[in-house]
């Protein structure tokens, strides 16, 4: 059966992109990376390299398609990325997401299959599952700035806040940190985060802390130069049942923002990220001796001009 226009398309476009990005990952190292972003309308896919695996992301739309013709197209679709990319098509993980990912998504649990298998990124390990929830278990968009934050982090006490599955905790781990405090509402992540902190060997319960809290009300407790390195990624909107406060990363950022401030060293450093693409840096009420946008110098070479996030660091 010939193929279609729009199917010859998809191909040519991502044997093109397949090639470039391939490269660069290879040359840089990097096993684990995004190949192709919603590059064309009618095929709004995400698809990521996790090793000898294919994440791939389909972004919901309204498609005219019934359940049957859907499910053949997708066929098709896999067998042209599987074609493309060498990898068998039963190592394609697919998944179905709303259009805008705010990051709350990640706690939505899909399947129970617990089907984890370890990657590596700049030399430290990471369990990833692409079968039981909407996210990974590692965001991509943020190799860089997890290696920023190695960079500067020996001999500092550091607080990785939301910090989903660790992985800021075990860069600045591995960094040669004096503390990594990790700390997220869900159990399940911070299960997840210790298991990362493990298998990289990281293992002094009294220096590697992992605090089941609600971040908003948990920051309230802390005492002035607690922590000297803080990395803070929140959701753009949860109203979780186990919170106080529903999150709204607009209307809170300045008040959380200080908050971690009021709970630093002075000069110490704060990473801030958020995925609200309409975010605005209420800046003049920060309480911070400087603030820079680093966007652009945290964005990877498979996110350049995709990117839906901001990122500042913020020193106190």
């Amino acid at each position: 059966m010939s193929e279609s226009p729009k199917l010859e398309m998809f191909r040519n476009r991502l044997l093109k992109v397949y090639k470039h990005r391939h490269k660069q990952a290879r040359r840089m190292g990097i096993s684990c990376y995004r190949v192709y972003d919603h590059d064309l309308p009618e095929f709004p896919f995400a698809i990521e390299f996790y090793e000898d695996k294919i994440y791939l992301a389909e972004y919901l739309r309204r498609h005219g398609m019934t359940d049957e013709e859907h499910d053949a197209w997708m066929e098709q679709c896999i067998g042209v990325i599987s074609e493309i990319t060498g990898i068998k098509s039963a190592s394609v993980f697919v998944r179905q997401r709303k259009r805008m990912s705010h990051r709350d998504e990640q706690y939505e649990k899909i399947d129970s299959k617990k089907e984890f298998f370890t990657v590596e990124e700049n030399g430290l390990k990471f369990l990833v599952n692409l079968a039981d929830y909407l996210d990974t278990g590692l965001f991509l968009d943020h190799r860089i700035t997890r290696q920023m934050a190695r960079e500067i982090a020996a001999h500092k006490r550091v607080l990785n806040l939301f910090c989903y599955t660790g992985s800021f905790s075990v860069y600045t781990a591995a960094g040669g940190a004096a503390s990594v405090t990790s700390v997220d509402l869900s159990k399940t992540y911070l299960n997840w985060a210790e298991d990362h902190m493990v298998i990289n060997r990281f293992k002094d319960k009294d220096k590697y802390f992992f605090v089941h809290a609600d971040v908003k009300q948990y920051l309230k407790t802390l005492v002035p130069n607690s922590f000297d390195l803080v990395i803070m990624d929140p959701p753009t909107f949860s109203n979780s049942k186990r919170m106080k406060d529903f999150l709204d990363i607009q209307r809170d950022h300045v008040e959380l923002i200080n908050d971690v401030l009021a709970a630093m060293t002075p000069q110490g450093t704060l990473f801030f990220s958020t995925n609200y693409t309409k975010f605005i840096l209420e800046a003049e009420q920060i309480k911070a001796s400087d603030i820079k946008d680093i966007t652009k110098a945290t964005t990877p070479f498979d996110f350049e001009g995709k990117l839906k996030r901001w990122c500042y660091r913020i020193i106190k």
